[in-house]
């Protein structure tokens, strides 16, 4: 159990029967009534966030959130394939499950695999991954005062935007969380 007023941004609780993560929280002090605890939660399965607010003494139950290490070995159509590397046992989760999390990863890469009592609801790719261009257009020199950036395809299929002078096959360093080109290596 955890009480609100150690609220931090991060900690998983269970709330009406469903996981949510604390986005953000703040302890007000209004200067007529008592003190509260106004936060965002964010349900970790449905993605929808709801604001509520809580006493400082009200008490929640402490979610544990699973993270295990896995290698995503391949994508057969409506399902992507993971592998324990420790027990070499294999799980298959839809679509539903991973969402777009893998739209930077190639095969036979690690991935963290979050779980909640066994039910799988996340995929957290690596915070950074080198992808080789596949398709881009030529970059024309002129006006460029302003950082101009063009799209280009990377091998696992997704489109980052990059400088002008990143040309096809080259390799680039990519941000997953935010899907933006970092450098070349």
């Amino acid at each position: 159990m955890i009480s609100a007023g150690d609220f931090r941004n991060g900690i998983t609780i269970e709330l009406d029967n469903n996981i949510y993560q604390i986005i953000e929280f703040q302890h007000v002090k209004p200067g007529k009534g008592a003190a509260f605890v106004r936060t965002k939660l964010k349900n970790i399965k449905s993605g929808g966030v709801i604001e509520k607010t809580f006493r400082p003494t009200e008490k929640c139950p402490q979610a544990r959130i699973d993270r295990k290490d896995m290698q995503y070995l391949y994508s057969d159509g409506d399902l992507f394939h993971f592998m324990d590397v420790e027990s070499y046992e294999q799980i298959g989760l839809d679509e539903a499950s991973v969402g777009d999390s893998l739209k930077f990863v190639k095969e036979n890469e690690m991935v963290k695999v979050c779980s909640h009592n066994g039910n799988v609801f996340a995929i957290e790719p690596p915070l950074f991954v080198e992808l080789q261009i596949t398709d881009t257009e030529p970059g024309f020199k002129g006006d460029t005062a302003t950082g101009a950036t063009k799209p280009a395809v990377v091998e696992t299929g997704a489109t980052v935007y990059v400088p002008l002078f990143v040309d096809q096959d080259d390799v680039i360093k990519i941000d997953t969380r935010t899907g933006e080109y970092l450098s070349r290596v």
